[in-house]
């Protein structure tokens, strides 16, 4: 907060402190003191920077109200009053739906929380708040609200709205659209911490992504791209105030670290809500075992044969093994010699998934395999948390604005939406594969090939949303046969390719978007994550390097590309 306060000029200063998974961190505190619920790094971060932001005439808006959007914004009020600073705060709430559960069929809930949009936000700003706090808006909403207030755009300027959907798009994971987790790295300066992004935004919607003088990292056509492709499904984006076109995005470095956006183009928002539903699932437990040298296969089947056995007076209700073979032959170091060996337990019994679990696995030490050992002693079960996503008519979830003297607004639902925005990106998809070309069943036909590592010719970003993974992969922008090699990648990379690839998709349903203008797909594999990130298994639980893995595979590229 410090950084960006202190490195140039700011209007606004954004903050997004909400992830699927926090809701259900937010959600545990709460159960254990109903005055917590909103995070409380926000207040920290304030307590060093709340005088040094009003100085500077710097308004602040963020979701770190998370659960208790009042309970943070008394906080606030009282920080302010303690270091003797005049400022406005207001809150934004409505979105916790948690008393409503069971009208919606919502069973064992411990939070529920709609995606509220921006309008809220607009008027707390329009009404004088220095500093507005709310609870689960859309990420982008706390940059489209300030856009709102300053231009008065209107619920129905959908073009506009959409630019500040997407300039709040690239803006809301920070220094992802700087070089943080980008698949180019190697050719930016990582020597130092990356600075955060900042937004230009113009009336007429056109907005330029840059940082300030100084910052680390970078801002190019490449850093923007890896944001906006991150997290997405099909070419159409739905919000709660607009669906924006991600297919009409056009991006141009137009200076040193100054990426523009233009011709965005949205439509009307859908007319249900997203809830964010989260519950808790059980217990989880685990151990690793350490696999050394020879017969590791033997090993492990030995082992998982002793777990199984020791585990039948009262198996857990679920049991998840990954043999993961970092081991390699002939190994100069102990570590290079050994495979890992990870067993997952679930239960609804937290004895059952802890000390029956964890006592199995200790008492093998010296009656199993040659070398047994573990990475860490098991431990007791620990609860973790499911995520589900309902919907609800937007008219069904209030939105009000508390403002600091107490008056409450309250803001209407959009008027105008679209009953097929939420499913026509599958619809879309499969019309724009088939306009950007027949799929390729002769790789010949673009020349010879290599076997390469895509990777050597693509950049992608991959992350979570529920259960269901996304991967954003695109031809970078300096490559000169950029538009060929989409027209390439367009035509192979269908789904049964991506399951090829990726074989923990074999059984999942595949879905891959093009995004024409970006040179861009976006795939989303349908359940990859199980249950959501608390609950999921997996070796990377959210996905976030499933798109660095999927260019470390090879394939069959035209020589052309490569050159």
């Amino acid at each position: 907060m410090r950084e960006m306060l202190e490195g140039g000029p700011l209007d606004y200063l954004t903050g997004d402190y909400l992830a699927e998974l926090t809701m259900l961190i937010l959600g545990k505190d709460r159960r254990k003191d109903p005055s917590l619920g909103y995070a409380r790094t926000f207040l920290r971060q304030l307590t060093d920077c709340l005088a040094l932001a009003h100085e500077r005439g710097v308004r602040i808006v963020v979701n770190a109200g998370g659960l208790n959007p009042a309970g943070l914004a008394a906080a606030v009020r009282s920080l302010a009053q303690e270091q003797s600073v005049e400022v406005d705060v207001a809150h934004v709430e409505g979105d916790d739906l948690l008393d409503a559960t069971e009208e919606h069929g919502w069973k064992g809930v411990l939070t529920a929380n709609a995606y509220l949009g921006a309008f809220g936000i607009a008027q707390a700003l329009r009404a004088g708040a220095d500093i507005v706090v709310t609870g689960r808006v859309t990420d982008a909403a706390l940059t489209l609200g300030p856009a709102i207030a300053e231009f008065g755009w209107d619920r129905e300027d959908f073009d506009l709205l959409a630019a500040g959907v997407v300039a709040g798009h690239v803006l809301e994971c920070g220094a992802q659209a700087t070089g943080g987790n980008y698949a180019g790295f190697t050719a930016l300066d990582t020597s130092g911490a990356l600075g955060f992004p900042l937004a230009e935004i113009g009336e007429d919607g056109t907005t330029v992504i840059t940082r300030h003088p100084g910052s680390g990292g970078a801002v190019t056509v490449d850093t923007v791209t890896a944001q906006l492709v991150y997290e997405v499904g099909g070419a159409l984006y739905a919000n709660p105030d607009v669906t924006a076109r991600l297919d009409t995005v056009a991006l141009e470095q137009v200076g040193e670290d100054r990426v523009s956006i233009t011709g965005v183009r949205g439509q009307s928002p859908p007319p249900t809500a997203k809830v964010a539903l989260n519950r808790l699932g059980g217990y989880r437990n685990s151990v690793e075992f350490v696999l050394t040298g020879l017969d590791i296969e033997q090993k492990a089947g030995w082992v998982r044969g002793q777990m199984h056995q020791a585990l039948t007076v009262r198996a857990p209700q679920q049991v998840t093994w990954d043999l993961v073979r970092t081991d390699r032959p002939d190994a100069a170091t102990q570590p290079e010699a050994s495979a890992l060996l990870r067993c997952h337990v679930k239960d609804q019994d937290a004895t059952v998934a802890g000390r029956s679990f964890s006592s199995a696995a200790v008492e093998l030490a010296l009656a199993s395999y040659p070398g047994f050992h573990v990475t860490a002693p098991p431990g007791p079960a620990t609860p973790y948390g499911v995520f589900d996503a309902g919907y609800v008519p937007q008219g069904d979830v209030p939105h009000t604005v508390v403002l600091h003297d107490g008056r409450r607004i309250d803001i209407p639902a959009p008027s105008v939406t679209a009953p097929t925005a939420l499913e026509d990106p599958l619809r879309r998809a499969d019309r724009v594969s088939k306009e950007t070309g027949p799929r390729s069943t002769a790789p010949m036909a673009w020349g010879p090939v290599t076997q390469a590592p895509l990777g050597r010719l693509l950049f992608a970003r991959s992350g979570d949303k529920g259960g269901s993974a996304n991967i954003g992969v695109w031809v970078p922008s300096g490559h000169p046969r950029r538009e060929d090699v989409f027209a390439w990648l367009a035509g192979w990379l269908d789904a049964d390719t991506v399951r090829r690839l990726l074989p923990e998709a074999a059984a999942l349903d595949v879905r891959v978007h093009p995004l024409p203008n970006l040179s861009a797909l976006n795939i989303v594999i349908v359940g990859l994550l199980g249950e959501g990130v608390a609950s999921s298994t997996r070796f990377d639980p959210q996905a976030k390097a499933v798109g660095e893995w999927l260019r470390s595979r090879n394939a069959p590229i035209p020589q052309r590309f490569l050159a």
